[in-house]
């Protein structure tokens, strides 16, 4: 299915369309490097314990680039692949927002760059702009076009919604938790992926994860108090949805919200996919939010086997973040909801490691690519976003029409496939380049356009005014 030109009608009586419905996910595309580490291999050149890394933290591999991409280049790659695998006419597109938190310029957006690519059809007017809040910007970009396109501003075309960071560390414990990656998606109404109108959101003043060095790309990271922040806004968005879910079907005079029990849980939905900075988080996120389920109703038949329940019930909140015994429990008892309900969404974060603003896209990106589209068909998933800082939300979606065209245009699992695994080496010394060359001006980047692949953008030079130059590597014809 192709994207073509928009029918326009008159402007003079809000644009002359009936208000859409539907709207949602129409293609989706994921750009990333092509090459990753091994995590297991990862833990024996930096000399740690077996499994410090691929158990403890979930992770089994890691993509990186060098000074040949950055987050200009992976927004083109994301978008290009969009407009060019579903054919989508330039024309087509009135808006494209951003989400990044990998910074190149304090004043012109990302989203500036992309519009190189709607320059030979003559679109320039396209609304949007970079939203930033660490790894939730991809979802204040969503709900920006999401919005539009549900506003009386919208004029009957569709909106491009770009997720996508580089997230390297420095030396030391939280290398292993980085990644790269982007995310496009083209979104409209009459979509097969509709997100539902419901969310549940907390925000709040937290120093867990920042960037205040300006001359750097590395983060300021409070490691435990991240893993408590995490926690603690997916137990507050998520309270705050069903309790918004819980009023919704009381507006509309319903005692229940299936016809069997009157609060939201995880039964409700099919799949739950979360913000997964490492592999064990969406494990803990999964277990997290059973819990919440326990506290909500604790004698619930399905939480008959759980030990010490009274106990657990008369501990204050702030306690629970960081009870491991608790964490234990209920990641035990989620197992198998796990393995049904969000591992089908962790094929990029299993291969790409932590794609920051992409991450949460990246898991839905998965899951339509793993899952058959006949058993997706009606399906509800949750999505749970954070970004350190504050920010988060937790709401819904439902899959209302086919994803095969999402399916084969994504072909995920043979992509992932075909990148290379570079040896731990080769990873340092890239980081090591990146890092040296961060800001550098007037000059041409070290890394190997070998490293690229055949048909993507890359950057080319940066001239002494800064400004940066990006061409597309030649195509190599099988």
């Amino acid at each position: 299915m192709a994207f073509g030109t928009p029918t326009f009608a008159d402007p003079h009586s809000d644009y002359g369309f009936p208000r859409p419905k539907d709207v949602g996910v129409l293609a989706i595309e994921v750009y990333f490097p092509r090459r990753c580490v091994s995590e297991s291999e990862l833990e024996v050149f930096d000399g740690v314990s077996k499994g410090k890394y691929t158990v403890g933290l979930g992770q089994e591999y890691m993509a990186w680039t060098d000074d040949r991409e950055d987050i200009n280049s992976f927004a083109l790659n994301a978008v290009s692949g969009l407009l060019e695998k579903y054919q989508v006419d330039p024309n087509s597109i009135g808006r494209i927002e951003v989400g990044t938190e990998t910074i190149i310029d304090k004043s012109k957006s990302v989203k500036t760059t992309i519009m190189d690519l709607f320059a030979e059809a003559g679109n320039f007017d396209i609304e949007g702009i970079d939203s930033k809040n660490a790894c939730y910007g991809g979802t204040a970009a969503l709900f920006n076009a999401l919005n539009w396109v549900e506003s009386k501003s919208w004029d009957g075309r569709n909106a491009i919604v770009v997720a996508g960071d580089i997230a390297v560390y420095d030396e030391g414990s939280a290398r292993p938790v980085g990644g790269a990656g982007a995310c496009a998606m083209l979104i409209g109404p009459n979509a097969p992926v509709v997100f539902d109108p419901i969310h549940g959101s907390y925000m709040s003043n937290e120093y867990d994860f920042y960037k205040p060095r300006l001359t750097s790309e590395y983060p300021e990271v409070d490691g435990p108090l991240s893993v408590a922040t995490y926690v603690s806004a997916l137990d507050a968005s998520y309270r705050t949805y069903k309790e918004k879910v819980a009023k919704a079907a009381r507006r509309q005079n319903q005692s229940n919200i299936d016809g069997t029990h009157t609060t939201f849980s995880l039964d409700d939905i099919d799949y739950a996919l979360f913000h997964s900075p490492y592999g064990k988080q969406a494990v803990k996120g999964h277990a997290r939010m059973m819990f919440s389920d326990f506290l909500a109703s604790p004698h619930s038949p399905k939480f008959a086997n759980i030990p010490n329940a009274k106990a657990l019930l008369a501990l204050p909140h702030a306690e629970t973040l960081a009870d491991k015994s608790i964490e234990r429990t209920f990641v035990s008892a989620s197992k198998d909801s796990f393995a049904e309900k969000t591992d089908p969404g962790m094929a990029c974060s299993k291969r790409l490691g932590n794609m920051y603003t992409a991450s949460l896209y990246g898991c839905l990106a998965s899951l339509l690519a793993t899952v058959p589209p006949p058993e997706l068909t009606n399906k509800r998933i949750s999505l749970f976003s954070f970004g350190g800082g504050c920010a988060s939300t937790f709401w819904t979606a439902h899959v209302k029409g086919d994803t095969s065209q999402m399916r084969q245009k994504l072909d995920l699992k043979a992509r992932l496939d075909a990148m290379r695994v570079a040896s731990p080496a080769e990873f340092v010394a890239a980081l090591s380049v990146r890092e040296k060359n961060h800001g550098k001006v007037d000059y041409t980047p070290e890394g190997s356009v070998d490293n690229i692949w055949p048909g993507a953008y890359y950057l080319e030079s940066v001239d002494i005014k800064y400004r940066r130059r990006y061409v597309r590597a030649p195509v190599v014809l099988s």
